[in-house]
Formats: C-alpha cells, structure tokens, sequence
C-alpha cells in the first residue's frame, strides 16, 4: 500500500486575498450578521458594475436556488416541462422537480460541450408535436465556456420559449463582448467553494428589471407580505444570502480579473507543455468568445487511458475529475425522456478535469503534466 505525504494539489481551491476579512469584520462591528445588510447590498451592486448590461441581482444562498427562484419567475409549475442541458452538475436540473415539473434532457454538440441547437429545436418540435409545449430551457456555460448563444437565443424567439442561462461556471467569461450572466432570460451565478470566485457558499440571480429582483428577493425571504405581523399568501423560501458571506464576495470580486488571468494562464501552461502528445485534446475558444477557463479538460483517446492518468495523478495526491456525467445516464434520471446523439457520453468516457485554481504554482503545474506524460 502507498503512503501518500506529499501536500494535496485540489482541482479547484478557494483562494481568498486578503481583502475578505475587512468586510467580514465590518459585519461584525456593526452586528449585521443577517440575511441583509450593507455587504449584500454592495456585493449585488459590483456583480451588476461587471455585468454591465442593465441588469438587477439577487444575491442567494446558492446557485441552486437561483435556478429554482428563476424557474418560478417564468412560470414554471406542476406538471410543466422544462428542456435542460445534460451535459452539467445535477444543480441544473434538480430545481425543476422541487416546482414538480419534469426535465427534458438534450445532448451536447463537439464544438463548446453544450446544449446542441439541433437537438433542442427536434425535441421542442416532438413535444410540440405530442400537444406539450416546453415552458423553459435551461443551457449552461460548461467549464466557463459560452454556449451557441446565438443559435439557442434564435430557437427561444422562434418558439417563445424562455432561456434561463446558468452562469455558474462562467463569471467573466463573454460571448462578443457581451458578460456570460447577460445572455439568457433570467441567469444565475454561482460562488460554492470551487468556483472562481467564492462566497463560501452563495450565488445569485440576475433579473432583467426591479420588479423581477423584487419578486426573487420576496420569495428568498419566506414570502413574507408588508403587514406588522407575519402574513404569508404565497409559498416563500430562505435563499437569501449572509451579510457575512456577502462580504466575503466584496473581496473576491476585487481580485476577479487576476483569477480569470491565473485559470486562463493555467490552461495555456498546460496546453503549450501537452501539446506535443497528439492524442490529448483541450477544448478551443470558437471566435468571438472568450472563456474563464474555470477548469482546464483534457479529452483522452479511450475511457482506459483516462483512468491510468487519473490514478496515477491519486498516486501523488493531485485532484482530478471525469467530465460530468450526462443526467440521462444519471440513476436519479434513468426514466426522463432524452435527445441524445453520444456526444457527452464520450466526453465523460474520455474526459479529465485536471487542477485548475488560481493558486497553483509553477512547480504544482510542472508536476502535475510530467505524471502526465509519463502515461
């Protein structure tokens, strides 16, 4: 049996600058430890500055719950059926069964990893075609690269089908010029522990006018009605996100342009030390897109050499990750109806993550792609 000692290399770590703490300490010498309070109120007015589009935020306690107060604010319910892209982490499509809608799943195209236009539009011209017209589509920006904004914002006209665009890997990425977080209907942030910029745990919704902010932040705090006493009409939520926590997000949004500039270094250090193994792939930047590169993949040529660079990565105690694996092939989702073409199960079959964060150093890299290139 190996004894690892040498210092784990994690795929994605927080990396705090210093700056957090004042904010947090400013929360506590003023006692707003609370769902409200200057930090969250300054936390949504630097998201809104960077977004730069007219745009209104909701800062919440997860991505998560964005994406169910997102699906409640374009009318998502019981029995209603929401398109969600499968190649993504089970946050995007779990929020759809807390409404007691159901997911449709659709598969991935080869050029960024996310959800195929031509698959989308077969699977609303077949729903349509059965008498069930979908009431939303869920597309994601997948390891912070923008999906076919264009070609999924002409298939949402054509059929006046809302787009909530889940941003929660893509803070800082951009589609011709425009902010990822910008392109959708309604979208969502994310800022869990991993992601390139962190609250701890946190994220947000981003509306298109105050009344929709108005009505996410009503819903975030249970709903309550403007009465003396505790009144309720409809089913609220507590989604609402710390003062402390939001004044650790005031810090990192300080520091958001270096952590895009680390993850993106990482992935040209990776690429330029790789590139001479013509059977690794990265995944490129289509013209007119510029990705965060919140996490660096590397595509293999079979699922069994994959697992020989992944175990041998465990052997030095250096984090990786398969590719997500699509949630038509999820346990939870085996019974949900699907349009799938191959795509993201290949990817997840030859697919690995490798460490990403904005901490890493030099040395950490080196190592990391000479185990690599061992294999």
């Amino acid at each position: 049996m190996t004894v690892i000692t040498k210092s784990r290399i994690w795929l994605s770590s927080p990396h705090m600058s210093g700056r957090e703490q004042l904010y947090v300490d400013e929360a506590f010498k003023t006692n707003w430890i609370a769902p409200l309070g200057p930090n969250v109120t300054a936390f949504e007015e630097r998201l809104e500055q960077h977004l730069n589009d007219e745009v209104f935020v909701a800062a919440l306690s997860s991505g998560t719950a964005a994406i169910h107060l997102g699906l409640e604010l374009l009318g998502v319910s019981k029995g209603d059926e929401v398109l969600c892209q499968s190649f993504t982490f089970t946050a995007s499509a779990n929020p759809i069964t807390y409404l007691g809608a159901t997911p449709v799943f659709i598969d991935s195209e080869p050029e960024t990893w996310n959800i195929n236009p031509e698959l989308l539009e077969k699977a609303i011209r077949s729903r349509l075609d059965a008498g069930v017209k979908p009431k939303a589509i869920i597309a994601v920006h997948l390891y912070g690269m923008p999906y076919q904004v264009a070609e999924i914002k002409a298939i949402s006209e054509k059929y006046q089908i809302p787009v909530l665009e889940d941003s929660a890997e893509a803070l800082g990425s951009m589609y011709h010029n425009s902010q990822c977080g910008t392109l959708g209907d309604l979208a969502i942030l994310s800022f869990n522990g991993n992601k390139i910029i962190t609250t701890s745990g946190g994220g947000a919704l981003i509306c298109r006018s105050t009344e929709q902010k108005q009505r996410a932040v009503h819903l975030a705090t249970q709903a309550r009605d403007n009465a003396p006493h505790y009144q309720h009409s409809v089913i609220g939520y507590n989604y609402r996100l710390s003062n402390v926590l939001a004044g650790i997000g005031r810090g990192q949004m300080e520091v958001l342009d270096k952590r895009i500039y680390a993850r993106r270094a990482n992935h040209a250090f990776y690429k330029a030390q790789l590139n001479e193994i013509d059977e690794l792939e990265f995944l490129p930047e289509p013209e007119g897109v510029y990705s965060n590169r919140w996490l660096t993949a590397i595509l293999t040529p079979s699922y069994e050499i994959r697992e020989k660079i992944r175990l041998a990565l465990e052997e030095e105690n250096i984090d990786s990750r398969p590719l997500w694996k699509p949630l038509h092939l999820q346990p939870v989702f085996k019974d949900h109806m699907s349009f799938d073409n191959g795509c993201s199960e290949d990817l997840f079959n030859r697919g690995l993550c490798l460490p990403s964060g904005s901490d890493l150093t030099q040395e950490n890299l080196y190592h990391i792609t000479q185990v690599i290139k061992s294999i």
